[in-house]
């Protein structure tokens, strides 16, 4: 089972501006390129700032009018490194309430955006493909459970789980490695259980347990 990362999802390709960039060029490149904001660089190509549309606006309507990227840029910025998982990065942006963030390499340039776009690439993955993850990878590979007791159904990333397992305690374990495959929404638990308790036991023989006979 692999998560898709940072590195997968980014755009690779990302329009950037020097601190001395002047407003109306940075207006034109959103405009160009159809993006919302853009990331400042330094002459290392290391991200300093992004400046965004709200910036933009806000600059043009203040008292001293259009100015430079590095007048108008959010800083310090922050930035994903392109190993990071998507919940990684989400929780990133969450945390900062940003909608997008440079992504760097290990020297700290400049190598692709993460938007909030891109994220939700992963739940417009298709249910068979979440289904096949779930069987191969989860149940038979990770678990050992059998594919013939199970039976997983997908509709629009929301995964329901039927049929057997051997004991209960399995349930949670197979639930939460379902929840971290990319592209699931929601899981729902309909399995049921050979034990509930543990390990399954002898059945009684002539009204006494498992093991030796009884002493006459």
């Amino acid at each position: 089972m692999r998560n898709r990362s940072v590195a997968d999802l980014m755009t690779p390709t990302a329009v950037a501006v020097q601190p001395g960039t002047s407003f109306k060029e940075i207006a034109r490149l959103l405009d160009e390129y159809g993006i919302t904001a853009v990331p400042v660089v330094d002459e290392d190509n290391r991200p300093v700032g992004v400046v965004s549309e709200a910036d933009l606006l806000r600059r043009h309507t203040a008292k001293d009018g259009p100015s430079t990227a590095e007048a108008m840029m959010t800083s310090p910025v922050v930035v994903a490194r392109p190993s990071w998982t998507a919940v990684e990065a989400a929780r990133l942006m969450e945390r900062h309430r940003v909608k997008r963030l440079p992504v760097v390499d290990a020297g700290g340039q400049l190598i692709g955006v993460l938007s909030r776009s891109d994220l939700l690439q992963l739940f417009l993955r298709r249910d068979r493909a979440i289904q096949e993850e779930i069987l191969e990878d989860v149940a038979i590979r990770i678990l050992g459970l059998s594919p013939a007791s199970l039976h997983i159904d997908v509709d629009e990333g929301r995964v329901t789980l039927t049929g057997t397992l051997e004991r209960k305690s399995l349930a949670p374990v197979f639930v939460r490695l379902c929840e971290s495959v990319d592209g699931v929404v929601e899981v729902v638990d309909r399995l049921v259980y050979e034990d509930a308790d543990g390990p399954v036991t002898d059945a009684p023989v002539d009204g006494h347990g498992g093991g030796a006979p009884p002493l006459s």
